[in-house]
């Protein structure tokens, strides 16, 4: 049976994440700390403590959420758990390219810090916000989104997480109309997400330029034998890939999370395991993909389930 591990995306947090698996594992209690080490930031009082509003602001969520994800894959290598091919959604894709081999756990760290900061403080000084459309065609939603920017109002596709889910991102008042726009047009629900900033669009400009520089002090490497899936296309990192180009692309690109999920269904995976809070990513696989074995780690015994 061929596995694939899934790494979840901003939104997925919540406070106490991985408290009873860091009480349980050394493993993973190691991970926080090198994390802390890293970062100068007390990740595990983030993790487990919060408060709410600070897990929520984006340079503490991004890297709140990946230690949290590698500090259940330390314990899921220890025991022999592994998958052939992994993908993320967003930042998760971080938590992917660890488990592929391109980029180092330190590497993986300060770059995720910042990157969250980046997108978190580089920003228009407008109000953004997302929302999720449910049940409704990624065409038909490129087609509303397109009539209201004609009118001068900023939205966007901005995740297409499967085949009946598209996140857009926009201002906050772009972001009502189409909401909406889009049920008149048959959306089933239109759910507003937990994030602030205009993601994977064309207003992170700045903080993909910025980020960019951060990416050229780090030395990837040519992987392992897992495949790692790009959110900018749905495809394979290839050997002639310049990492540094795509992940600095990727903030400012919709993620085509749709397209890894058909890229993993053609690659005959029939188990995916999610690692990390919630289970977002499952759930997007489960409504394109419903005869796939499903799991996801983001409790103790959730992880003791699978290393059982």
């Amino acid at each position: 049976m061929k596995t694939a591990f899934l790494f979840p995306g901003q939104g997925a947090q919540t406070v106490g994440m991985g408290k009873d698996i860091y009480d349980n594992y050394e493993e993973a209690r190691e991970i926080y700390k090198k994390a802390e080490e890293i970062s100068g930031i007390d990740v595990c009082k983030l993790c487990f403590e919060g408060p709410e509003e600070e897990l929520m602001k984006t340079e503490n969520t991004q890297i709140a959420i990946l230690t949290t994800s590698l500090a259940i894959l330390e314990v899921l290598k220890k025991h022999g758990v592994k998958a052939e091919t992994t993908a993320g959604l967003s930042l998760g894709e971080y938590g992917a390219l660890i488990y592929g081999g391109y980029l180092s756990f330190e590497d993986g760290i300060k770059l995720i810090q910042k990157r969250g900061y980046y997108m978190g403080n580089l920003l228009p000084q407008e109000k953004y916000s997302m929302a999720a459309i449910i049940g409704l065609d990624s065409r038909k939603i490129e087609e509303v989104c397109d009539q209201i920017r004609n009118r001068g109002k900023f939205v966007v596709p901005a995740n297409y997480n499967c085949s009946v889910q598209t996140a857009i991102s926009g201002t906050s008042e772009a972001i009502d109309i189409a909401i909406e726009e889009l049920k008149l047009a048959g959306a089933k629900r239109a759910i507003k997400l937990q994030t602030s900033g205009p993601f994977h669009t064309e207003k992170l400009q700045q903080a993909s330029e910025a980020f960019a520089k951060e990416l050229e002090k780090v030395e990837f490497k040519k992987g392992n034998d897992v495949k790692v899936i790009k959110n900018i296309n749905g495809e394979i990192y290839a050997e002639k890939d310049n990492l540094k180009e795509i992940l600095a692309k990727h903030i400012i690109s919709p993620v085509r999370f749709d397209k890894a999920i058909e890229n993993m269904k053609s690659q005959g995976i029939t188990r995916f395991i999610e690692i990390g809070p919630g289970k977002v990513l499952t759930g997007f696989v489960k409504k394109d993909y419903p005869e796939a074995e499903i799991y996801n780690i983001n409790s103790l015994e959730s992880l003791q389930t699978i290393i059982k």
